[in-house]
């Protein structure tokens, strides 16, 4: 059997034909590869892409300059509007407080229209409401609290003053007065005195208090507000004593006077019991005053002496002396 040639030369042909559109197929995927490559991938020049880079970088560096300089200018806006914000607010509460003090000083409203005194024992409300020159309807503020305090405080009896501004219209005057302890001898009158020396006020007449004799301090010295001389206000010190050792002893309301002045030679004089009693110095009063007490109810009636003016403490017996002129 003879073959056909033409057949073997279509099947020749087929392959050829098939290798070509292989071929093609292949190119035209491999480009379309390199196609999508080159979209995904731009191409880079090393030196065209620094100068991006570096380019950027300061522009973005020059932003941030820009933008911290922004910032900082908007801060220094911020505090200046906050300054001039809290100046604005002080003169704004300067002018309020301007107009208000202004307004109480005119108005009646704060007019005084009542003055109230407390804890006064010694000088009497009236007295303590002419000393401070304050008057009813006078404006509550025009008035200074230490000049009406110190007009107050010239009566010796006033040792502090305290004043309090009740709105809308009332003062209310709070006083310390000086207690009247002691009288002293003074030319056939007495001066009142309290424990730290204050001259309280000069009177014809004693009180019902144990009366000193014998200070140092000049009748020219003697004046209401003073103080007596310093000597005395030492031997007022023992004073103080010999009073706690009598009230010690319950004998402090017998006594109606004492002799200061020899401070080594103390004597007390009792006017219920007629008999005087030399003390001495200020020591061991406590115990004199004791033997003291005991000689009183023995010789109880009698008129006399008791000299207690000894040391105790060496062998010095308490001993009482009847007055023979009765």
């Amino acid at each position: 059997m003879v073959r056909d040639p033409y057949e073997d030369f279509g099947q020749v042909y087929d392959k050829e034909f098939e290798e070509r559109m292989k071929r093609k197929k292949a190119k035209e995927r491999e480009k379309r590869i390199k196609e999508n490559k080159a979209k995904r991938e731009p191409n880079f020049d090393l030196e065209t892409e620094t100068v991006i880079q570096m380019t950027n970088k300061n522009k973005i560096k020059q932003e941030e300059i820009k933008k911290k300089k922004l910032t900082q200018e908007e801060k220094r806006r911020k505090k200046r509007n906050k300054k001039i914000k809290r100046i604005l607010e002080i003169f704004l509460l300067l002018g309020l407080l301007v107009g208000g003090i202004a307004f109480a000083m005119i108005s009646p409203i704060f007019n005084i229209k009542d003055i109230q005194v407390s804890n006064n024992q010694q000088v009497s409300s009236e007295t303590i409401i002419s000393l401070s020159d304050l008057k009813l309807e006078q404006n509550i503020f025009r008035f200074s609290k230490n000049g009406v305090s110190k007009k107050i405080k010239e009566n010796a009896y006033i040792k502090n003053v305290t004043l309090h501004r009740k709105l809308p219209n009332t003062i209310q005057i709070e006083v310390e007065e000086r207690e009247h302890d002691y009288n002293v001898d003074f030319l056939g009158k007495y001066a009142y005195i309290n424990k730290q020396g204050y001259i309280l006020e000069i009177a014809e007449d004693k009180k019902e208090k144990v009366v000193l004799q014998g200070i140092v301090t000049s009748e020219d010295e003697v004046i209401v507000g003073e103080r007596l001389k310093e000597e005395d206000l030492k031997k007022l010190e023992d004073v103080i004593k010999i009073m706690n050792a009598a009230k010690e002893h319950n004998l402090e309301n017998k006594i109606t006077s004492i002799d200061i002045q020899n401070k080594n030679e103390y004597s007390i004089y009792l006017e219920e019991e007629k008999k005087k009693v030399y003390l001495g110095d200020h020591t061991n009063l406590s115990n004199k005053i004791l033997y003291v007490n005991a000689i009183l109810e023995e010789e109880k009636g009698k008129t006399g002496e008791i000299y207690a003016n000894g040391d105790l403490n060496n062998k010095f017996r308490v001993y009482f002396r009847e007055s023979l002129n009765v």
